[in-house]
C-alpha cells in the first residue's frame, strides 16, 4: 500500500468568457498518478462537506484512491486564478490545513504501508504541517518516505521559514524531488545541483538516498551516494505544464515500487543503486511528465499510455 498525505484544493480559474474550476493539490495529484499506474494507494487529506469537496472525492473515486478520512466542517481549499483579457493571473488562496486526531488512527491507517509520500502547502502551512511532520516521523522507521517541496512563494512567503521546514522533511525523507526554481528560491545565487549534493547530505546515514531535480526542458537529474545520472527530457508538443511535476514523482516513485525498492528494508538497495537504474527510474518519471504536459490540466497517465508512449 502506498499513501499520500497533503492538500487537496479546487482550483477556480476566471476569466471573462467564464469560471472553470479543477480538483487540484500536488499531493491529490501525485496520489491520483500512482493509481492510474496501477499502484494500490490511499490520499490521507481534508475537504468539506460542500460541492467542492464533493467534486474532490468524485476525482479521487474516478481514479480508484482510497480515501480514509470523510469530509470534514470547514470549507473546500480554493485556489482562485482570475485571468485578465491580456492572459495575466492574479491568485487567491482560501485554504484550511489541518488534520486533527491524525496521530491517533496512524497506526491503523499506514498498517502494512511501504511508502508514504508529501509535500508541497501540506508540509509548510500550519497547524497541518506539524501533523504532517509528525506522521512522517511515525512512518519513517519502517516506511519509505518521499517529499517534494513543491514551494508555493505566493502563499508561504517567508524563504527562511520554507527553507527550514523543507530542510525538516528532507532529513527523514529516502526520495526528493525538487525543481530548479524551488531551489533557487530557497537558496538563491546557489546552483540547484549544488543545493541537492547539500540536501542528499542532511540527516547524515539515515538521510535521502536519491534526490532529484527537475529542470524542464533540458530533462531531470539526480544523485545518489554512488553517483549523479541524468536523462534528456523527449520531444512533446506542450498544451500546458500544468501537474507535470506531480506526474513526473508520481512516475518516479511508481518506478522505484517496480524495482522492488519501497519499503524501509531496502533503504540501502536505493541508495547504492547503479547509474543505470537511477538512469530507467528518472526516463520512466519524465515520459509520465511529456504525457501529462502534451495534454491540458493535471491529467497523469495510465499505465497503458505510459508504456505507449515508451514504445
Amino acid at each position: 500500500m502506498l499513501t499520500v498525505i497533503g492538500e487537496a484544493l479546487v482550483d477556480v480559474v476566471q476569466r471573462s468568457s467564464g469560471i472553470e474550476a479543477h480538483v487540484g493539490g500536488s499531493p491529490l495529484n501525485v496520489a491520483v498518478g500512482l493509481a492510474r499506474l496501477d499502484h494500490p494507494v490511499q490520499f490521507i487529506g481534508r475537504y468539506g462537506r460542500d460541492a467542492y469537496g464533493d467534486s474532490v472525492a468524485a476525482h479521487l473515486r474516478s481514479s480508484s484512491v482510497m480515501v480514509p478520512l470523510p469530509p470534514d466542517d470547514k470549507p473546500t481549499s480554493v485556489a482562485t486564478a482570475e485571468i485578465d483579457d491580456d492572459g495575466a493571473a492574479t491568485y487567491a488562496f482560501d485554504l484550511a490545513w489541518e488534520l486533527p486526531g491524525l496521530a491517533a488512527r496512524l497506526p491503523l491507517m499506514l498498517q502494512g504501508a511501504t511508502l508514504l509520500h508529501t509535500g508541497s502547502i501540506a508540509t509548510a502551512l500550519e497547524p497541518g504541517a506539524a501533523e504532517v511532520l509528525a506522521a512522517v516521523e511515525h512512518a519513517h522507521p519502517g516506511t519509505t518516505i518521499s517529499f517534494d517541496p513543491n514551494c508555493r512563494p505566493s502563499i508561504i512567503t517567508d524563504v527562511d521559514y520554507a527553507r527550514t521546514q523543507a530542510e525538516r522533511f528532507v532529513k527523514l525523507s529516502d526520495v526528493v524531488k525538487a525543481s530548479d526554481e524551488d531551489l533557487e528560491w530557497l537558496y538563491p545565487g546557489v546552483d540547484p545541483t549544488e543545493s541537492a549534493r547539500r540536501w542528499l547530505t542532511l540527516g547524515g546515514e539515515e538521510g535521502p538516498a536519491l534526490v532529484v531535480v527537475t529542470r524542464g526542458a533540458r530533462g531531470p537529474w539526480g544523485i545518489t551516494r554512488a553517483g549523479e545520472t541524468q536523462v534528456p527530457a523527449p520531444s512533446v508538443n506542450v498544451v500546458d505544464t500544468v501537474g507535470a511535476g506531480d506526474s513526473f514523482m508520481a512516475g518516479l516513485l511508481s518506478a522505484i515500487v517496480d524495482h522492488g525498492l519501497d519499503g524501509a528494508q531496502n533503504r540501502e538497495a536505493l541508495r547504492a543503486m547503479p547509474a543505470e537504474t537511477l538512469a530507467a527510474i528518472l526516463d520512466r518519471a519524465t515520459r509520465a511528465a511529456a504525457v501529462t504536459v502534451s495534454r491540458a490540466g493535471a491529467n497523469p497517465p495510465t499505465r497503458a499510455e505510459l508504456n505507449h508512449a515508451a514504445a
